[in-house]
């Protein structure tokens, strides 16, 4: 079925799907930080062929970056109604930051609660990059993330809560205190601070956050330390995908492609 599709260039994958223009795999919602130019170009790069997606925006404070990461989730209804009569077959929620706010008892009731509203599934980055851990029977965790230091202690306690046993936790060599900073970073900064995380006993290594640019860095990094690397945007298309029902859709892994392959050919310049 998979040569079929990419030969053909026609997906049949879903029958009721037959009719569609763009999307016969699955249309995909993400729901993206008010202000974050990352998820779309990622995700560009990492849905396989006959996936399409449609972007809503999560809203929230302008002021304080703790509450905007609330004020996200609260408002997950209203980004979502946004897409008026269109019903995507699934929803990525692309905010990792919220998660490890809220916590995960809180994350899984908002999530829950607005996919009974509207009818699809609503996976979160966190939720997806939990998944892909287990895939990978990975319990022990080098984390590097791109917040101010009291969010770093929040996505270690979330992934503790989680039953992950971090060895290891690094961030940006950057002042993220307003977490919209984030969207500055460049992979050469990440790649510099990376240097800093002490990743040899861990099982995997996560890359945490949806706005610090992470596909070219997931290549260089898994050649240098030989482990397998997560990020929150590669995690979450993964699940999405797999949610629809996708997975013949998806490329066996690569070199450097820890869940599925060819995206890292696709990656905008």
């Amino acid at each position: 079925m998979k040569n079929d599709y990419h030969e053909k260039g026609v997906g049949q994958f879903h029958e009721s799907h037959a009719t569609r223009e763009y999307g016969n795999g699955a249309i995909l919602g993400i729901a993206v930080p008010q202000a974050n130019p990352v998820v779309e170009p990622e995700f560009a790069a990492l849905l396989p062929a006959g996936f399409s997606m449609m972007v809503t925006r999560l809203s929230g404070s302008r002021t304080d970056s703790r509450q905007r990461m609330v004020d996200y989730l609260t408002n997950l209804p209203m980004s979502l109604d946004a897409y008026d009569t269109a019903k995507p077959d699934a929803v990525g929620y692309a905010c990792t930051g919220s998660s490890y706010v809220v916590g995960a008892e809180a994350e899984n009731r908002a999530l829950s609660d607005a996919a009974e509203k509207f009818g699809y599934p609503i996976i979160s980055s966190a939720q997806a990059i939990l998944a892909a851990l287990e895939h990978l029977s990975a319990r022990r965790i080098a984390v590097f993330a791109p917040y101010p230091p009291w969010m770093v202690e929040l996505s270690k306690a979330y992934w503790v809560e989680r039953g992950m046993d971090i060895t290891s936790c690094a961030s940006i060599a950057f002042d993220t205190t307003d977490t919209r900073d984030i969207y500055s970073i460049t992979t050469p900064m990440a790649l510099q601070s990376f240097q800093a995380l002490r990743w040899q006993d861990a099982d995997a290594i996560v890359f945490t956050g949806t706005g610090m640019p992470t596909l070219r860095a997931i290549a260089e990094v898994s050649e240098l330390t030989g482990k397998p690397v997560l990020s929150s945007n590669l995690c979450l298309a993964w699940a999405l995908v797999k949610a629809c029902g996708g997975e013949d859709y998806l490329t066996p892994p690569g070199p450097g492609e820890p869940l599925f392959g060819g995206w890292s050919t696709r990656i905008p310049v």
